[in-house]
């Protein structure tokens, strides 16, 4: 198979234009593939077109109403997930250390598998040697102190993904308590893992600038009966729990009522300043401004 050919951005231009895409302002789609990349750009064109034909009336400008709604959209996510992943952290470290102390995270006997625990601990204490010179708080406890750190503070050297793998290892007694703490007052202590787990594909997409629209998960959200209600329904009548929708829901989970209320609001307002762009392309139904 031939490699593919080096395209200008003219010549970019004119292929999108021969297969029906409208492009009044020129210079501003110049400016627009210089800075985003033909590539990453066309994931964002699959709704406005049928396999390489544009639909009628199809516009460049609509490419980038829903690459910038993307762009905000993933950036109101990464803001809400960064609060979950605070008072995830805070509720582990709280309930750990009440039952094993301060630095009981050394002792691999208080985990259920060793293997994975030592894979995440060798992990963070990579970053701790990293960050050691440019953190006041591991110099205080390293240096001042010559202590090791307490978890309160260690858990900033963990990532989202480390805490729910440290959480799944966890007696049970630890993950009732943090499920508990966080709200999630189940029997079943795995449900905030997979949670947690969902929020790290999530964040990771938002983080990496990754395409949310239009995107279909392979690992589906845990959802209980009343929330698979909310779900867009297709056709043929089943749910539709592949789209960013059904992660929305596990934040309205993991959130306290008011900042949930929040996000909702800031999602609200930025689809009234990008009309153009249809919320069923996340999953959303549409009476989601009603039923969230």
């Amino acid at each position: 198979m031939a490699d593919k050919e080096f395209k200008t951005i003219d010549e970019q231009i004119d292929i999108l234009k021969s297969r029906g895409l409208s492009i009044p302002d020129e210079d501003l789609a110049r400016q627009f593939l210089m800075r985003n990349n033909y590539y990453r750009i066309s994931g964002f064109s699959l709704t406005l077109r049928d396999h390489d034909k544009f639909y009628k009336n199809a516009e460049f400008q609509n490419i980038i109403d829903i690459y910038e709604f993307d762009y905000h959209l993933r950036h109101i996510l990464l803001k809400y997930i960064e609060e979950i992943e605070v008072a995830f952290k805070s509720a582990y470290a709280y309930e750990f250390t009440s039952l094993y102390g301060p630095v009981g995270y050394l002792e691999s006997g208080n985990f259920t598998d060793e293997g994975r625990y030592k894979q995440v601990i060798e992990k963070a204490e990579q970053q701790k040697s990293a960050r050691l010179p440019h953190e006041a708080y591991l110099k205080h406890f390293i240096n001042d102190l010559k202590q090791s750190v307490p978890l309160w503070a260690y858990v900033d050297l963990l990532t989202i993904s480390d805490m729910s793998i440290l959480y799944s290892i966890s007696e049970q007694q630890v993950k009732k308590a943090v499920s508990d703490d966080m709200g999630i007052k189940v029997s079943n202590t795995a449900l905030l893992g997979r949670f947690m787990h969902s929020m790290t594909i999530i964040r990771n997409l938002c983080a990496h600038g990754s395409r949310i629209y239009n995107r279909l998960f392979e690992q589906k959200p845990s959802l209980n009966k009343k929330e698979k209600q909310l779900l867009m329904v297709d056709k043929n009548g089943d749910e539709d729990n592949a789209h960013l929708y059904g992660f929305i829901l596990i934040m309205r989970r993991l959130l306290t009522k008011e900042t949930f209320a929040e996000m909702r609001d800031e999602i609200i307002q930025l689809t009234q300043e990008y009309p153009f762009v249809d919320m069923k392309h996340y999953g959303f139904r549409s009476d989601w401004k009603n039923v969230l």
